[in-house]
């Protein structure tokens, strides 16, 4: 009988004790791939958030904290810039497309963006692909509203429905603008970025909201925005980003800020670089403690093996035999641990794949395990079966008399 195959029996005989071995290595290796796949994942979706766009730019703050109000719509800014600041510098030559952003006000929770046609035109995510309309248009009136996939499968909205724009930025909001009711013009389809999470509508309706209904008919004048919160910019030749950029910086009538979204995202990432490699770290500790747990297993399993290693040894299996039986046990249940480990992963994060899109609107994709996660896989079967060694060395070292002697 072979090795592998007598250790195959050896364990089945003890399944009690080699199946908990193997679900404790198999529910680190779990924990350890799935922390890594969602980093990586999230790193992904972070950075195919915004394609395309050469320049971001709004009041003088922090690079990373412009990033997240004006792209992921977390936070706010600190101030606004002025409209005539917003035209003279998207008039300018280098400037080939200007974007304007308005921000301060919600929907049950979602962010309302105030903007122009010139958003669905020019905004790109992931590798340049622009936005797509599931139903409907672009805004064609000053009281429309296009929506993004998760507001409106969320809310259940359709075109020609009628919605209503609330103060500030909370879930629950006491200031409705119930005169001002907008219809639904459009549906935006799933980018996977936070587009999705987005009620867009135009400047004029942003500033028609705050006026009093007596002020009807409104004139152009009254609907023009005195300030806007953040700004996009696509150059005419990306040799001209960074003189532009400088100029912005540089500004006199007011103090601007203008930033690079891949560099401001490596910034963002170098900030949360600490608490990935924390998560990273916990999750390796929990996969060596499901090794030691193996490892003791097989220890504490040697005393009572003394005898079945005595009647190898008596048949005729030499000490190498022995040291070789050891390793091979613990080779199959790392490895084993291991595979299992992959497969509780993908069931895990398949179950989890809904909720994170409805919670977090994080759209996880299950692909083939990367090259990493394999080097991952292959370092804990070797890691387990290097903790073999020393149970093997252990039984290699029992002798024949020895396992015969023990009392039955």
């Amino acid at each position: 009988m072979s090795l592998l195959k007598l250790a195959w029996h050896s364990l089945w005989a003890r399944r009690g004790t080699a199946l908990l071995s193997l679900l404790t290595i198999a529910l680190s290796v779990a924990l350890l791939l799935g922390v890594e796949n969602l980093r990586t994942q999230a790193k992904s979706s972070f950075a195919s958030t915004i394609s395309g766009t050469d320049l971001i730019v709004g009041a003088r703050s922090g690079p990373t904290q412009l990033l997240l109000y004006s792209v992921f719509r977390i936070g706010n800014a600190t101030n606004n810039i002025s409209w005539d600041s917003y035209q003279e510098i998207a008039g300018q030559s280098s400037v080939k497309w200007s974007i304007p952003i308005s921000l301060g006000d919600s929907h049950r929770g979602y962010r309302v963006m105030g903007t122009t046609n010139s958003f669905f035109e020019h905004y790109q995510y992931a590798n340049k692909q622009p936005l797509e309309f599931a139903q409907g248009q672009q805004l064609n009136d000053t009281f429309e509203v296009v929506l993004g996939a998760e507001v409106a499968r969320k809310l259940g909205y359709k075109l020609g429905d009628k919605i209503v724009v609330a103060h500030g930025i909370a879930a629950v909001s006491f200031v409705n603008h119930d005169q001002f009711p907008f219809e639904v013009s459009g549906i935006l389809k799933p980018t996977g970025t936070p587009v999705d999470r987005t009620v867009i509508t135009s400047l004029a309706g942003i500033e028609a909201i705050h006026l009093p209904p007596q002020a009807q008919p409104f004139t152009e004048a009254q609907l023009t925005p005195s300030s806007i919160t953040a700004m996009m910019l696509g150059t005419q030749s990306r040799l001209q980003i960074f003189n532009l950029q400088r100029q912005i910086n540089q500004y006199k009538n007011e103090a601007l800020l203008a930033i690079l979204p891949g560099v401001a995202l490596q910034e963002l990432w170098g900030i949360l670089s600490i608490a990935e490699s924390a998560l990273l770290a916990v999750s390796i500790c929990v996969v060596i403690t499901g090794l030691m747990s193996m490892l003791s297993t097989l220890m504490v399993s040697l005393k009572e093996r003394r005898r079945e290693m005595a009647i190898l040894r008596s048949v005729g299996a030499k000490p190498r035999h022995i040291f070789g039986l050891l390793l091979i046990e613990a080779l199959l249940l790392s490895a084993l641990g291991a595979l299992l480990g992959l497969a509780s992963m993908y069931l895990i994060l398949g179950a989890a794949k809904p909720i994170l899109l409805n919670q977090f609107g994080f759209y996880l994709v299950l692909n083939w395990p990367t090259v990493e996660q394999c080097y991952l896989l292959l370092a804990v079967v070797v890691v387990g079966f290097l903790a073999g060694v020393l149970p093997a060395w252990r039984a290699y070292r029992y002798s024949l008399s020895d396992g015969m002697s023990i009392k039955i």
